[in-house]
């Protein structure tokens, strides 16, 4: 099988949801998902068997840039996050109704086919391409079918294009020196360039700007929370679902193993960079009253601790990093999926304006409760068998990062609670109209997938630690 199947059939998939019409739009879109994740699934089955499912054609002469996709266990585990949280983040949109559905149901179709390319490129160049062109659909799903008022919303979106394309300006002019060195965008290629010291601490700060903006990392993180509070639900869920796994998937697949020996030297730095995420982004949290803020801030705690453990450059960072990004890009589109729920019947984000809803429907009420709590990490959800990775990896470099980062991970469990008292509990405020059988489906599966994986984690962990290990070979 040729990988690049997957990206077709969502290019392909892209164009007719917009040439099918307003009418259609939803429905081609959701089938060419599930079509795009079958694939996926067909591809697992064949990477499984020993089969090379790898693309590398010449595309352009001069500069040498080679049409190269790669598949190994890490860039199969994202492309699977990939693919199936895209037909769970369009069924979601079914509670919503956009004006103009065909472009918006496309662009989501064409945001999943750029950001499935970044996972899969092993050019420099076709990585910097794909990387940038995911930008273009979530800019024009925030602006035009994003909340709030118009003028506050473009200047929200506008902070979010400035900030991550600027900062992929730096990784690109490290492409082009890394270009220079070799004569080659191929990544085995530059992989195996020889780089003397200060080259390689140009380019660790070179991707980390592009990197940290993404992720993001404090204190590049100023973007986020207005971003995901003025994007529809929708776009919410690409962002924080796949999008933001981008950064912390490239700096495992291109910046630590091109930055090796300045890795390891900035290593401290930017670990108690990534824990100050984690601290800010709990107190922060505390303080919202908006709930898609909330999750927001909560979200920039959360990958502040995936981050630390990518830079902790241990083999239990790096598998803890990974089985988190997939379980948290789980999750967190669930509880983005359960404030659109509420929103539909509410009209609003104000906590202060919801509660009483577990009276009127418990089922809800319940599903929302076994995704809390796998946010919060509880033992036998996915979120626990990463977090307890992440810490003992921080604990193998310096103890005291582990017990910051483990205190603050209290404080998660306290806000996520009272959100959930808050929303859930009480008396009855306003009547709430119980979900369908329909609108229920994503959470369900969510809930499975979350408990089944907390459960069997071994067949990821199998899937990934060889790609891992590499990778660690290399930095070492």
């Amino acid at each position: 099988m040729n990988i690049s199947i997957v990206l077709i059939v969502l290019l392909v998939g892209a164009i007719a949801t917009y040439v099918s019409g307003n009418k259609l739009a939803s429905k081609i879109a959701l089938l060419t998902s599930i079509a795009a994740f079958g694939a996926t699934l067909y591809a697992l089955n064949a990477f499984n068997g020993g089969e090379n499912l790898d693309v590398n054609t010449i595309w352009i002469n001069r500069p040498a840039v080679n049409f190269a996709l790669h598949v190994d266990g890490l860039s199969m585990a994202m492309l699977l996050l990939t693919t199936g949280l895209l037909p769970l983040i369009i069924a979601s949109g079914f509670v919503t109704k956009f004006e103009n559905e065909k472009a918006i149901y496309a662009l989501m179709l064409f945001m999943g086919f750029a950001m499935a390319g970044t996972f899969l490129a092993a050019d420099g160049f076709l990585y910097y391409i794909f990387w940038e062109i995911a930008l273009i659909p979530i800019y024009f799903i925030a602006l035009k079918w994003g909340n709030g008022d118009i003028e506050a919303r473009k200047k929200a979106i506008l902070k979010f294009f400035i900030y991550t394309f600027a900062g992929s300006l730096f990784m690109l002019l490290a492409f082009i020196y890394l270009y220079t060195k070799g004569g080659s965008f191929d990544i085995n290629k530059l992989y195996a360039l020889q780089l003397n010291s200060t080259e390689k601490t140009y380019i660790f700060f070179a991707f980390f700007l592009a990197y940290a903006i993404k992720i993001p990392v404090v204190p590049f993180h100023t973007w986020q929370a207005n971003t995901y509070s003025k994007a529809p639900g929708v776009g919410t869920m690409l962002l924080s679902g796949i999008m933001l796994k981008m950064g912390l998937y490239s700096v495992l697949r291109w910046q630590l193993p091109l930055s090796d020996s300045a890795a390891k030297e900035y290593m401290p730095i930017i670990v108690a960079l990534s824990i100050a995420g984690i601290i800010y982004g709990a107190v922060v949290t505390l303080k919202q009253k908006n709930i898609k803020k909330l999750l927001a801030y909560s979200s920039l705690s959360h990958v502040g601790l995936i981050a630390a453990g990518l830079y902790s450059l241990t083999i239990e960072g790096f598998q803890g990093a990974v089985l988190q990004m997939l379980s948290h890009g789980l999750v967190i589109v669930g509880l983005f999926y359960v404030v659109e729920l509420i929103y539909n019947r509410y009209h609003t984000y104000e906590i202060k304006e919801m509660g009483g809803i577990r009276i009127q429907d418990t089922y809800f009420a319940s599903l929302f409760m076994i995704i809390m709590l796998a946010s919060v990490a509880l033992p036998t959800t996915f979120n626990f068998i990463g977090e307890f990775n992440l810490l003992y990896s921080l604990f193998k470099v310096n103890m005291w990062y582990a017990i910051i980062a483990g205190t603050t991970i209290i404080l998660g469990a306290f806000y996520m609670l009272r959100m959930f008292q808050k929303v859930m509990l009480g008396g009855e405020t306003k009547s709430f109209q119980k979900i369908s059988k329909q609108e229920s489906i994503v959470l369900v599966i969510i809930v499975v997938v979350t408990i089944f994986f907390g459960l069997f984690p071994q067949p990821i962990i199998d899937l990934i630690e060889p790609s891992l290990q590499s990778i660690l070979t290399q930095i070492k």
